[in-house]
């Protein structure tokens, strides 16, 4: 009961008590103590003995409208979040309202994702992939999942964690597989022991083995002194190799003996030593095209797919290019730093063949460069305005050569994005890269459904 006194109130106002009951619910599931009223009087009279964290309330209501209960509310706490919810009708009202200083306004019949992105976008009182795979939010830290095929793979990887089973990681460079990594570790009854990487491919051949097993002092020349290796140092943990396949075929027995057996050699010695790990590899290679043309054990291979998980590339996550820009904006410690609305396009619409980590690196670029709080399109690499441009011309003429005007391109790949998200205006503005008002605006220009 103590979490209790900690929610953010809302009050939600309609003279509808099954609207009130739709949207309280709505609500509550993301931790919002909800304060359902019937009438502005009666939000005003609540006032004088709660003041909540914010107010939504409907335009059109017996008595006084929402409207006036904003302009009243706006004296008494100038600074309190308002939104409104208003039927299509009233829209000129509801731009009116923003003015006077609500955050936002929803369209009836109200989308209950929008509503509580709504809410969440304001208060920040929970975290969406939270909400939605019921994840510690603990374990969430770093991590970026609007996509679906994301949420997927989290969720399955947050189920797979409990258990000790080799985990391999497929997917292009720079999508995420030392994160996911990392994510199963902290969520494993390991967690709190070592997580020890490995890039496989960033140690010279004749020196892996040391790094890998250890050493005896004066097993070659330079061992000085003995080494545990990073299978030992990761007892009790995880050990994530990156990049597997370039492990050289004569080191393949020995990770698949350290797998099956628990036990290494270290070079330079006749005895073995026991070690208690678990085993995440990771790879950008096709590894049943590398097992076909001999460089990759299929003993070893089939002993590390047990259980595997596929990064997708960025570009097939469009949606999370801008939250993972501004997590990696944050990092730089800017304060209010935030993209423009054109560089936001022009990210949106590049492909990212270095998927995160090229989207880092142009982050940290741009938070340089601009030595301003705000990202404009000129602070991007240019590869990223080239790219976005072909990327453009690409969706202009469909591939047949016809060129379309700008609107035409526009309402395309709005019909586009509401497709994709059958019909959830809050995914398809963060994949287009608007706000979800500029889309609610979009769609009535163009007429859409």
């Amino acid at each position: 009961m103590g979490d209790q006194t900690e929610k953010r109130k809302v009050f939600v106002i309609d003279d509808e008590p099954r609207h009130r009951k739709l949207y309280s619910e709505a609500l509550e599931r993301i931790g919002v103590e909800v304060i359902p009223l019937e009438s502005a009087e009666e939000a005003l009279k609540c006032l004088d003995s709660v003041v909540p964290d914010m107010v939504i309330s409907d335009v059109r209501m017996p008595g006084k409208d929402g409207l006036t209960l904003l302009e009243e509310i706006r004296e008494r706490f100038p600074d309190m979040p308002f939104l409104l919810v208003t039927a299509f009708p009233e829209v000129r009202e509801a731009v009116s309202a923003l003015k006077m200083g609500a955050v936002d306004y929803l369209e009836k019949p109200v989308d209950l994702d929008e509503l509580t992105a709504a809410v969440n976008d304001v208060l920040h009182v929970t975290d969406r992939i939270e909400d939605s795979l019921d994840v510690p939010k603990a374990l969430l830290d770093g991590v970026i999942a609007e996509s679906e095929s994301m949420r997927l793979i989290l969720r399955d990887a947050y189920r797979v964690a409990l258990s000790d089973a080799t985990v391999l990681i497929t997917g292009e460079s720079g999508t995420g597989k030392e994160v996911l990594a990392s994510f199963i570790h902290k969520a494993s009854e390991r967690q709190g022991k070592p997580f020890i990487a490995l890039n496989c491919a960033a140690i010279p051949a004749n020196i892996l083995a040391s790094e890998l097993f250890g050493h005896r002092k004066g097993a070659f020349t330079g061992a000085t002194a003995n080494r545990k290796g990073i299978f030992r140092e990761a007892d009790s943990g995880t050990l994530f190799l990156d990049e597997i396949g370039d492990m050289p075929i004569e080191l393949q027995p020995s990770i698949l003996r350290a797998i099956e057996k628990g036990l290494v050699s270290p070079v330079g010695s006749d005895s073995e030593v026991s070690v208690d790990f678990r085993l995440i590899a990771a790879t950008n290679a096709d590894l049943d095209e590398s097992v076909r043309s001999g460089k990759f054990r299929d003993d070893l291979y089939y002993r590390l797919n047990v259980i595997s998980f596929h990064m997708p590339p960025l570009r097939e996550r469009r949606c999370e290019i801008m939250p993972l820009a501004r997590f990696f904006l944050s990092r730089r410690q800017r304060g209010d730093s935030r993209f423009s609305r054109a560089a936001m396009e022009l990210m949106m619409g590049y492909d990212w063949p270095g998927n995160a980590r090229e989207l880092a690196n142009a982050v940290e670029r741009a938070s340089i460069i601009s030595n301003t709080d705000i990202i404009l399109p000129e602070h991007l690499p240019p590869v990223v305005a080239a790219g976005s441009a072909r990327s453009l011309s690409s969706v202009a003429d469909g591939g047949s050569g016809e060129v379309k005007t700008m609107d035409q391109v526009e309402r395309e790949a709005i019909e586009a994005a509401l497709r994709e998200f059958d019909g959830n205006r809050t995914k398809a503005a963060v994949t287009l890269g608007i706000s979800r008002r500029t889309l609610i605006y979009k769609i009535k220009q163009y007429g859409l459904r």
